[in-house]
């Protein structure tokens, strides 16, 4: 293969001159081209190796640091790994009115108030609430709802072991929860190597992105309300932040565990919203 890359062709030896001298020098110059033909051949090999170890080192770079969402974007050297990136659903050419603006001015609007302590034990973790300016909602709103979410009994801090407590503006936190347009959001989650096509949400360190359209319209064939699949994804995404990796369905006709990738389709489990179910912390089989 490699003497093929050189040369396709096979040559006939040449005969040589009858005069001893001049006969003497073909053989010199034929052993030279041989020479400088294997040499040549020894560094194609040496090339064509030191490519393939450098492409392989390279998808083992973005397979240890690089996560899928909705999905967890930490670098991730040999802890945990992710599921790949899902591909987004077929979207319509102009996305309804009701998914609001596809894209804002890349700048945020952080909630005014603080708000009291979620969960009853556990260590503190507070967090700030942001939305994009032109995104059509306000941050005090949006801050409502996440609050409304953490607050449940349900919710991640029914466990025991987590508190978790908004604080206004840009004060002090553990974490962000951004609601951003598609445009900005799939800025933000590319900025470690996810691509949402603007259709998913994403968390990557000390930020949960919630994607607008998806929480203005959920996903097609959730099976469930809007407002339902709002809880879901400030829970899915919060729970990567917390530690947690992608889940599979466990069995169909079952809740689908909050940590499964439920914005690209429930595999025969029922929409769920919640990390817990019944009192327990419900889950499914780890996504490798």
């Amino acid at each position: 293969m490699v003497s093929r890359l050189i040369s396709d062709r096979r040559r006939e030896p040449a005969p040589l001159p009858s005069d001893p001298t001049a006969a003497r020098e073909n053989v010199r110059a034929a052993r030279h081209r041989r020479r400088m033909e294997a040499r040549r051949r020894r560094y194609l090999i040496a090339g064509l190796m030191a490519g393939a170890g450098l492409l392989a080192a390279l998808g083992l770079t973005r397979q240890l640091f690089f996560a899928g969402p909705d999905s967890d974007g930490k670098p991730n050297p040999a802890a945990r790994q992710e599921a790949p990136m899902l591909a987004a659903p077929s979207q319509p050419a102009s996305p309804p009115p009701e998914a609001g603006a596809a894209k804002g001015d890349g700048t945020f609007s952080y909630a005014t108030t603080d708000g009291p302590v979620a969960g009853a034990n556990g260590g503190l973790k507070k967090y700030r609430v942001a939305v994009e300016n032109g995104a059509g909602l306000t941050a005090d709103a949006f801050a409502a709802a996440v609050e409304k979410t953490y607050a449940d009994p349900r919710g991640w801090t029914a466990g025991g072991d987590l508190r978790l407590q908004r604080v206004k503006g840009e004060g002090a936190a553990d974490f962000t929860v951004f609601l951003a347009t598609p445009v900005t959001s799939e800025a933000m989650c590319a900025t470690v190597g996810l691509h949402t096509d603007g259709y998913s949400s994403c968390r990557i360190a000390g930020k949960v992105i919630i994607n607008l359209a998806r929480w203005n319209t959920a996903v097609p064939d959730y099976g469930a309300p809007v407002a339902d699949y709002q809880t879901y994804v400030v829970n899915h995404e919060t729970g990567h932040e917390l530690g947690r990796g992608h889940e599979a369905c466990p069995a169909a006709g079952k809740p689908a565990p909050v940590m499964m990738q439920q914005t690209y389709g429930l595999k025969g489990c029922r929409a769920n919203s919640w990390p817990y179910v019944d009192g327990q912390l419900f889950t499914g089989p780890k996504v490798p």
